[in-house]
Order: structure tokens, then sequence, then C-alpha cells
């Protein structure tokens, strides 16, 4: 969703591993023989002393003894580090700056997680699913009011695969029928699979491992496109677009999700979950952004949700080009009902005043433009080296890094603003302004450039371009429709954040 992009750590945080400070609402809990690394988004500074980052950034200043306890960026709960080091991986993992390795934490019985399959016809898709899971665990089949023959033959396979076969006679939605299912677990863990979804029982043998932590409520994999999907020139070059950068697909690095940080969400296709945590479940009046929904509504009760990329399971995606576009517009239009429930967190873009001053000077293209940009750029540069000069030797260095990474953020998300969320008032604009036009060309071919760096795709530069140029197009149509449909553009708006508003306890 978004990042709040040009923002500065919410407040210095030190961590030092003989200091208890204030615990989050569910403390976490790592089991002896854990193995916590620290995300590779993390800044290091005065030769490890000094942490920038987490979710949402914090800068941290560690003791000299938390310093030689995070050897490598990482720490072993049982490598002579005893309490010290358990409370510095802990606070660490509390702030989103580090996170448990999953294949080191301790396995939890398998027997103890229920797969609930929603699913209207898709009998192909669901004999798929149920053929990877291999009878290995429970699985529930809720039939969302499928048609004849449909019903009968998902029926039969459920039976065949040793499944039980929920049947509902009217439609009710994905929400509506995983919430059917989850009335019917009786394990401690709930495993929601999409029926166009492969995955196998290793895959969700892992996520459970994250359940050590008491406070966890939910964790997802990585969802990545199937890619032996479709067959023609047309369906291959989505299918390669899709397999480089699938709406469902987060990224690989892990995160803690919240709303507002670098993974706000985790799509419902494959969602493990601690059962009694998610009740009632899913909004059934929501067909389209229920799991954005869950994880928001989690957090907002001091619940933590993980995504766990080192974990991946495949999605099939469209590869017709019209059910394509529609899919992504489909996504879309559910952002006006989101900001009716969790208002601002749902904004296209969160910045801070000096990041929008900047965006807006330089997308002006006047002859004053690049000097008052650089002239904002230092004074906050200059302000947060005061900030931070009792916390880190080098304040300006750090500072200028922080500036840097903001910027950054800045650039990421008007790009987003104008090519994405905005490209009906970019179009507008491009007909009567050739600074417009100029900026919108500008912006488009950088954002192109910095994207198939990034993702290296197996799909060549024109028609990868073709295809993410498509593929905004069609969600910003989507957003727009919805928010028409309610009457309301708020969903559209940005997020202004003043600095130092909603400091966390450090």
């Amino acid at each position: 969703m978004t990042r709040d992009a040009g923002a500065a750590p919410k407040r210095i945080a030190t961590v030092m591993p003989r200091t208890a400070a204030a615990p989050p609402e569910y403390p976490v809990a790592l089991p002896p023989g854990s193995v916590v690394e620290l995300s590779s988004q993390v800044r290091a500074f005065d030769g490890g002393r000094v942490l920038v980052g987490g979710a949402p950034p914090r800068l941290v200043r560690l003791t000299e003894r938390a310093r030689r306890l995070l050897r490598g960026g990482r720490i072993r709960l049982d490598a002579g580090g005893g309490q010290a080091a358990a409370r510095l991986a802990t606070r660490l993992v509390a702030l989103g700056m580090a996170h448990p390795v999953a294949r080191e934490l301790p396995p939890v019985d398998a027997a103890l997680v229920t797969v609930v399959v929603p699913v209207r016809d898709r009998v192909p898709q669901v004999e798929r699913l149920l053929g990877a899971l291999g009878g290995h665990l429970p699985v529930i089949v809720v039939d969302d009011a499928s048609h004849e023959p449909e019903r009968r033959a998902l029926a039969r396979l459920a039976t065949w695969h040793g499944a039980r076969v929920l049947r509902l006679d009217t439609n009710v939605g994905p929400a509506g029928a995983r919430n059917a299912g989850l009335r019917q677990v009786r394990t401690p863990y709930v495993a929601f699979v999409d029926s166009d979804v492969v995955v196998t029982p290793d895959a969700l043998d892992t996520l459970l491992r994250h359940f050590h932590d008491d406070g966890l409520a939910a964790v997802a994999p990585r969802v990545l496109g199937l890619t032996d999907t479709g067959s023609g020139p047309r369906a291959d070059w989505i299918t390669r677009y899709e397999a480089a950068r699938s709406s469902l697909d987060l990224g690989p690095r892990p995160a803690l999700v919240r709303p507002g940080s670098r993974v706000s969400w985790v799509p419902s296709a494959c969602l493990v979950a601690r059962a009694e945590a998610i009740r009632p479940g899913f909004d059934p009046a929501l067909r389209v952004g229920e799991d954005v929904d869950l994880v928001w509504r989690l957090a907002a009760t001091g619940h933590r949700v993980r995504y766990e990329p080192e974990v991946t399971v495949h999605h099939d995606h469209r590869t017709r080009l019209v059910d394509w576009l529609g899919r992504k517009a489909y996504y879309g239009t559910g952002a006006h009902q989101l900001q009716l429930r969790h208002g601002t967190a749902i904004a296209p873009a969160a910045l801070t005043p000096w990041a929008a001053g900047v965006a807006a000077a330089l997308l002006a293209q006047r002859r004053w433009s690049v000097p008052i940009a650089a002239a904002v750029l230092a004074s906050v540069t200059r302000g947060y080296a005061r900030e931070q000069t009792a916390s880190t030797a080098h304040p300006y260095r750090t500072a200028l890094s922080l500036a840097g990474l903001g910027l950054a953020g800045t650039a990421e998300q008007t790009a987003a603003l104008m090519l994405r969320h905005w490209w009906p008032v970019t179009a507008a604009a491009c007909l009567v302004s050739r600074r417009a036009r100029r900026a919108t060309v500008a912006v488009a071919l950088a954002d192109t450039v910095v994207e198939y760096r990034r993702l290296a795709p197996g799909l060549d530069p024109l028609r990868f371009t073709v295809a993410r140029r498509l593929d905004d197009l069609a969600y910003g149509a989507g957003v727009w429709a919805g928010a028409l449909r309610g009457r309301s553009t708020r969903c559209l708006l940005p997020r202004i954040q003043r600095r130092g508003a909603g400091k966390p306890r450090g």
C-alpha cells in the first residue's frame, strides 16, 4: 500500500540489553535456539552502534555490549548472550528492525492446523491444490454455492482426498466463505488457502513455526505467479510480467505488517492464523480488500502480522489481457470501502510537508525549482543533524542518509501518484501543459528503468513498459471507479503527516 516517505525516524530509541523498554501490548516471545536477523533495510552507523530502520522508522543507539551481541547482523538466543541477548532480539523484532529466521525456529505440530479452502466451481484448481497437500492435513472445502455439476464434482474430489465439504446454498463471497469454514475449525491454527493457489505441507509447516510468538495473529508467505499457465504470445508476456511483478507479490524481504509501513497488508490467497485471534474473521460485506481490512483490524488491537518470503506459494493469474486488466481494476475498487473503515491508512501516499514541498517544486520546472528544493533539503538535513547530535558521533552523515532515504521515498510515491492513482488528472494536465507532458515522460521513463533493473524480469524492456503502464492504468481506473460510486475522493488523497506525530515509546 503506502510508505511513510520523507519521514524522519519517529523518535530516538535506545536499545540496551539491561534496560527494559515499554513493551508492546503483546510482547514478543522467542524460544531458545531462535535466530534473529537484522533487516536488510536497516542501516548501521558509527561502527554498528547506531541503527536506522524499522516500521515505522526509528533511530536506535546500541550499547557496546549490545553491538557485540549483534554479530554479523544476527543474534542467536542460546549463543551465550543469556537474557541480554533475548531482550535485545525481542526489542528489535518488536520494532520491525529484525526478523526471526523461520527455519531456525522449532517446528509446530502440523496436526494443529486446519486448511480452509473457499471455492465456487473451479474443480480443476481444487484438485490440483488437494493433490499438492497430499492428504497430510485436515481440510475443509467451503463450497460457496457452486453450480451443478461442479458441486457434485467438488464433493467427489473432497471425499477422494479425505477433505470435508461445507456446502453453502447462497453465494456469500470469499470473506463469508472463509468465515463459514473458520466456524468449523477446532484446531488452534487455520490456514486460508484460495482454490487457485498451490501450496505444500512443508510451506505451511515453516509458516507455523512463527507462532512460538504468542502475540502473532497471522503470517503470510510470498505469493508468486504460476509459470506454467496460459499459451500463446499474449498470455506469455502477461505471465512473465506477473512472475516479476504480481499484485500479490510483496517482495523478497521479511517484514512486520502494519498500516503505513513498507509491507502494509498481506493477501488472503494464503494466510495462516491463530484461530482465536482472528475471530470473528473477515468482513463479509467486502468482496475485495477483505484481507487488508483484517490485517489492519489486527494491528489496531496490538496483534502482530508477519510477512515471510522465505516461504513461497504459487497463484494462478489471469492470462487473457481483458481478464488481467479487469482483475487489476477490481483490486483498485476496494480503496473507497477501506477508506470508510480505516481513514487515511489507505492514502495512496504518505508525505511530510517538506517532502511534498520538494516534489511540488521540482515538478513545477521553474528557474527557482532546484534552488528551492535544495534549500529545503539542506534545512531538513540540519534539523536531523541537530536531533541526533547526542545519538551518533557523525550526526551530519546520518542526517544526509536519512534525507536521502526520504527523498528516494518521495520520488517513488510521487511517481505512483502521477502514473497510477492520479493518472486521469495527469492525462488532463498533459492535454494543456507542455511542462506536464515533459514531467510525465521523465517520471515514466525513470520509473520504468528503476523497476526493470530492480526486478530483472524475463521480459524485454518494451513489453515490460507496456505491461507496467497498463497495470497502473487499470488499477487507477478501479480506484477512481470505486471513489465515484461512493461519491467521495478521500481514498485518493495523500496523507500529509507532521514530524513527531504519534511518537512511539523508545
